[in-house]
């Protein structure tokens, strides 16, 4: 995104508000702090307002926009610079595991992402997070506020549980409507998540999601009843966790404690 002439409208579509203060887009870039020779990954570079200080930082960085019109214009400004390479694709269906064999490092991705599509493109990069270090996001600040959320608070949720274990999440700063063109009719905030070295093996197994996700279903219902189809009361018991218990005052490790049990009684693994 460059503080440069407008390219294109946003589309509503793509769910698309241009980042131009620049008082913001120093902070960012400052927050950031790309070093030379880091794999640096943009999501949504838009009208370009943060893609050339990012490029200028890193010295290389691969950039991916959906909107074609948007691609031509930032494809047509920086095409030529050493080290700019621009995939105009979808970034929910992106291959990031490729891109970080490619780069010979592990990634480091920004973006200002659409709000529409924030929490399904968060749990596509958890799935590849051992081919990523970090991630800088503008997002909505509801949805930045559920992932700094602690157990047992009103923002803990299952984006929260999921996570928790895998990255170190920070609220770095909140950022106005005014910031952004066409302005939102919400507030946004930018969150740094810094991947974990060395998860637990549980918070990466398929039934850690599972449970997570059967957990927080409905919110309403008790662990004995949203798990019973993987886990019998007596076992939830026995890990000293309360049956009666809803999802939102758990934390990670014992989700993590339920996932081992539920991979027993399933024959499932974690590895």
């Amino acid at each position: 995104m460059t503080a440069a002439r407008p390219i294109g409208r946003a589309r509503k579509r793509f769910g698309q508000h241009f980042l131009h203060d620049p008082a913001i887009i120093n902070r960012i870039v400052e927050s950031v702090a790309l070093q030379p020779g880091d794999a640096a990954v943009e999501i949504g570079p838009g009208r370009g307002a943060l893609t050339a200080r990012l490029l200028a930082a890193a010295g290389r960085l691969d950039a991916i926009e959906i909107d074609r019109d948007l691609a031509a214009a930032l494809q047509a400004r920086l095409g030529s610079a050493p080290g700019w390479v621009l995939h105009s694709t979808d970034a929910l269906e992106f291959d990031w595991r490729a891109l970080a064999v490619a780069r010979g490092a592990r990634l480091r991705v920004i973006g200002n992402l659409p709000y529409n599509i924030s929490t399904p493109l968060l749990f596509r990069l958890l799935a590849a997070t051992g081919s990523i270090a970090d991630m800088h996001f503008m997002l909505q600040k509801e949805v930045v506020d559920r992932i700094v959320a602690a157990p047992g608070s009103r923002d803990y949720g299952r984006l929260s549980a999921m996570l928790a274990p895998r990255v170190h999440a920070t609220r770095l700063f909140d950022v106005g409507a005014g910031a952004f063109a066409p302005p939102p009719r919400v507030s946004s905030a930018i969150v740094r998540l810094v991947v974990m070295e060395n998860p637990p093996p549980w918070a990466c197994a398929p039934i850690y999601a599972e449970v997570v996700a059967a957990a927080f279903g409905q919110r309403r219902k008790t662990l004995r009843n949203a798990l019973r189809h993987l886990l019998a009361a007596a076992t939830i018991e026995a890990l000293g966790i309360d049956p009666g218990a809803r999802a939102e005052t758990l934390a990670p490790d014992q989700f993590g404690a339920l996932a081992i049990a539920a991979a027993r009684a399933t024959d499932a693994s974690i590895r």
